[in-house]
């Protein structure tokens, strides 16, 4: 039995010096380890061993046994070491090389303009209200008091989808929704995406508003008209000045277009405001008696007003893009020249 374990001793050695990974190592405990392994089977071997020396025989095999393991054991902790310095080193940055340079997004010139807009009126006490783009034609039409022989109703100008719906041709749905959901006072900006069969260099079939609803008691024109002041100052300098100019919208009366002082210029003409000193940027008015009573408010007690801005035309006069198609083609070049 001794010459036996010397043999199988000079075997483990010589199979250990060619262990260099976990393969080699797994194989090893496979040969020599394993349940059917070389240094388990030398016990099988006792019963050749006489009787008497089988005490002495079964010590010497389990001695040699935890040697074999304990040199298994150092091995393994041998290899991961070697393996894990390998990978360490495979996977080692050079700090002394140049950096790679990677392209920093940013907003949209649009998104841009819409969270100016939103920040600030929040800071006058308004909140958003989302209002849904597809929508049915009371919302959009009846109860803002447009009549049924409108032009805005005709197919050439709405978008229609089925039955009683369409893509809402102004964000004025969300006057309606509001006031429906909320009891005075109320203060509301309602942005988002409008749809009109229109396109040129300055109109899309989609297009960004910013609607604006204030409903409370004794509301009036000179309220609508402090309240653009801020904006118009915040957005386009201290120095811009509003000018209100009568004209008509079926949910407002009296209703007004609204005429900024040309920051260009300074009011001495120029092309932007095609000599006059004034640009055009949005419409608004007192919500019409009609509406506030659609939506069971009593016109009598309470008034409002309400205003539209077109976010695409403010982003066009504040960055100087002379044309509409830009803000939609996606193209890096243009979009590049935002970045904050």
């Amino acid at each position: 039995m001794q010459k036996i374990i010397e043999e199988l001793a000079t075997q483990v050695d010589a199979s250990l010096a060619g262990v260099t990974s976990s393969e080699s190592l797994a194989a090893f405990w496979q040969e020599y380890l394993s349940k059917n392994g070389k240094v388990p089977g030398l016990m099988k071997q006792l019963r050749t061993v006489p009787k008497e020396e089988r005490p002495a025989a079964g010590k010497i095999i389990n001695e040699f046994k935890g040697k074999v393991e304990a040199e298994y054991e150092a091995a393994a902790a041998r290899i991961k070491a070697e393996e894990l310095a390998a990978r360490n080193a495979a996977e080692a940055v050079d700090i002394t090389l140049p950096a790679k340079l990677r392209n920093a997004g940013s907003l949209h010139p649009i998104t841009l303009v819409k969270q100016e807009i939103i920040d600030i009126f929040a800071g006058m006490g308004f909140a958003v209200y989302e209002a849904p783009e597809i929508d049915d034609d009371a919302h959009n039409f009846t109860r803002l008091n447009v009549p049924k022989d409108h032009p805005a109703r005709d197919m050439q100008d709405t978008f229609y989808l089925s039955g009683d719906l369409l893509l809402r041709t102004q964000t004025s749905n969300g006057q309606i929704r509001a006031m429906d959901e909320m009891r005075p006072p109320i203060k509301i900006l309602s942005p988002g995406r409008v749809f009109r069969s229109d396109s040129d260099a300055t109109h899309s079939p989609m297009f960004h508003q910013m609607e604006g609803l204030v409903v409370d008691k004794g509301i009036t024109l000179c309220d609508l008209q402090g309240m653009l002041d801020k904006l118009v100052q915040a957005l386009f300098g201290e120095g811009t000045r509003t000018r209100l100019r009568p004209s008509y919208f079926p949910f407002t009366e009296p209703s007004v277009e609204v005429d900024v002082s040309c920051f260009e210029c300074g009011g001495c003409g120029c092309s932007l405001c095609k000599g006059t000193g004034w640009i055009e940027v949005l419409g608004g008015g007192v919500v019409n008696r009609k509406v506030l009573a659609n939506c069971n408010i009593d016109p009598d007690e309470y008034s409002g007003f309400a205003f539209g801005i077109g976010i695409e035309r403010i982003a066009m006069l504040k960055y100087g893009i002379n044309n509409m198609g830009l803000l939609f083609e996606n193209d890096l070049r243009f979009l590049k020249q935002f970045q904050e």
